[in-house]
């Protein structure tokens, strides 16, 4: 028997923003199977021009209330490459502190909150607490963690105030760096048992995998998120200020983001890219639980992005620890550094937890933008996501015993996987 499908995903549910899924099959024949976005556009570079250089940090921080550290990462960081400006050792530990908070806040709520419901068979978070409350007590206890180093680091949980051109405002009381650094190394325990949760249900991750091209920041002598160049699994490398030619942005009909390509039709971005072009770069701790999933490069199966959150996870916490110890030892270290405006321009690129993120500014001599570019994870993935439903529909509408149930499952999974923030994508 032919399988019939129709399935219209209108607003998918558990991402960030509106984005909708439309599939119909018809006696076994695909007729369509489409990701469109359909957010209100944003147009946070109009809003940027003629802003001072000191405000553009905040203002963009403003763009994502998940990746607002990583949004004033990016801002700064292309401030400074405009500015010459070279901060100082503590402050770069600072600001990766801060990421690795940030990634770890982002990682557990999507892999708790947004993808474990699928995989328990579950509606919701909600109902996942009332089945298992202690696998809720865990989330809550490890975002709230990262939350409180966020707090300590970048002054605020989002929307952060110490990260600035030049640096970061200050350097954190030594005795409150150490006791996170305590309550990182207890939770190394809840992380064991989350590791050991998502093993026991890896079985139904879904059997799909498409080939496609990873792009991500290169890293050189540890795991990337703050600057550096520009890598792709199909051997492509930019540096940091070629970044147009690694996006290649372009306008389609049905979609308000942008999609982007680079050798092939569409490119993938985030955890999985980051694995797949860095993986002899994570920790030993991390790298065998990476080994326990089986996830070597390079993977092609999207769904693994949720077991390469959770092996990142593992990587953030223990180099958490690491950075902690650091700056405690050296506690005076200055992490501030001299800034004197002038024209120019400048690009700034930082791994968001979606993926790598893209900052460029032009400015004037008074340090006034006079042109600004942001290009964002999502935006990058929208394209992939659109091709691997074509291609997941075409595989599982073959099954006789298909049904527009399983089938929206299975795609709905597929775009959560990637977990999209589809309002910030809409630039």
């Amino acid at each position: 028997m032919k399988v019939n499908l129709n399935i219209d995903v209108h607003h998918l549910t558990r991402v960030e923003g509106h984005g909708n899924i439309k599939v119909r099959v018809e006696a076994g024949k695909l007729r369509e199977a489409r990701w469109d976005v359909v957010e209100t556009p944003r147009y946070f570079e109009a809003i940027l021009k003629g802003k001072h250089y000191s405000t553009a940090g905040i203002f963009t921080a403003r763009i994502c209330g998940i990746c607002s550290i990583g949004h004033c990462l990016a801002s700064v960081r292309a401030t400074e490459d405009a500015f010459g400006v070279r901060i100082p050792d503590a402050a770069a530990k600072l600001r990766l502190l801060a990421k690795h908070a940030e990634t770890l806040q982002s990682h557990w709520l999507h892999l708790f909150f947004l993808a474990a419901p699928d995989f328990l068979g579950l509606p919701d978070a909600i109902a996942l607490r009332k089945k298992n409350p202690e696998i809720v007590a865990i989330a809550l206890r490890l975002k709230g963690l990262a939350n409180g180093i966020c707090d300590l680091v970048a002054g605020r949980t989002t929307h952060p105030v110490s990260i600035l051109v030049g640096g970061m405002a200050r350097m954190p009381e030594r005795a409150k760096l150490l006791a996170f650094r305590d309550q990182l190394d207890r939770s190394l325990e809840d992380i064991s048992a989350v590791v050991g949760l998502f093993r026991n249900l890896s079985p139904k991750i879904p059997d799909f995998s498409r080939e496609t091209e990873f792009v991500s920041l290169k890293g050189v002598n540890e795991y990337p998120f703050i600057g550096g160049d520009l890598a792709s699994t199909d051997g492509v490398v930019k540096t940091e200020r070629e970044y147009k030619a690694m996006t290649n942005e372009y306008v389609t009909p049905q979609n308000t983001s942008k999609w982007c390509k680079l050798s092939r039709d569409a490119f993938a971005v985030g955890a999985l890219a980051r694995i797949n072009n860095n993986h002899g770069l994570l920790r030993p701790e991390a790298a065998r639980v990476a080994d326990l999933f089986g996830l070597r490069p390079v993977n092609h199966n999207p769904y693994m992005n949720n077991v390469a959150q959770l092996v990142e996870c593992v990587h953030c916490t223990w180099e958490s620890i690491r950075l902690i110890d650091e700056l405690a030892a050296d506690p005076a270290a200055p992490t501030m550094a001299e800034v004197e405006p002038r024209a120019g321009e400048g690009v700034g690129a930082v791994e968001v937890p979606r993926g790598i993120l893209y900052h460029q500014y032009a400015y004037d001599k008074t340090g006034r933008i006079t042109k600004a570019n942001c290009v964002i994870p999502t935006t990058q993935n929208n394209a992939n996501i659109h091709i691997d439903l074509n291609h997941l529909v075409k595989k599982f509408s073959a099954d006789a015993n298909m049904t527009d149930e399983k089938m929206e499952l299975l795609c709905s999974m597929l775009v959560r996987a990637y977990d999209p923030c589809i309002s910030c994508s809409v630039h």
